[in-house]
């Protein structure tokens, strides 16, 4: 059985990720990941690439920002890739953030709930959640569930 190749061109790295060309070429204008250029302008992405690439897609996935991926990913060794103690270290850094996330959005599920059993929908109107547009004073916008 032959050796891998070491670098991947930009098509190779697209097929074997299952991310599109048109976002690998975005991640790297991003600095989320980086090539060489041939001779000929072709990108070649070193073989550790890949698993760059599951890591920004997995962290992205879980609703962490690129620009956050990315400072992450500047504490990575250039042309090395990520293994299991460095994805640890990075979801250490994200548990609070994505505890407080999902704080939120069980407040704002059971608001919502709470503002579906009366059926009216208007936080303007409600003399339940908003009596006499009182709200109104704080601004445009849903003022309870922005502002807790």
């Amino acid at each position: 059985m032959s050796e891998p190749p070491a670098e991947l061109t930009i098509g190779e790295l697209a097929q074997r990720s299952g991310v599109a060309t048109s976002a690998l070429r975005f991640y790297e204008r991003q600095g989320l990941i980086s090539s060489r250029r041939t001779s000929g302008n072709q990108r070649r992405y070193p073989r550790a690439m890949l698993r760059v690439v599951a890591f920004v897609r997995a962290s992205h996935h879980l609703g962490i920002p690129l620009e956050v991926i990315g400072g992450v990913l500047d504490f990575l060794p250039e042309g090395a890739a990520p293994d299991q103690a460095f994805w640890q270290r990075a979801s250490q850094c994200w548990s609070t953030e994505l505890n407080q996330r999902i704080e939120k959005l069980e407040c704002l599920r059971d608001r919502f709930t709470e503002c579906i059993g009366c059926g009216c929908l208007s936080f303007e109107q409600c003399v339940l959640v908003n009596p006499g547009d009182v709200l109104a004073a704080q601004g445009p916008g849903p003022a309870r569930l922005i502002n807790d």
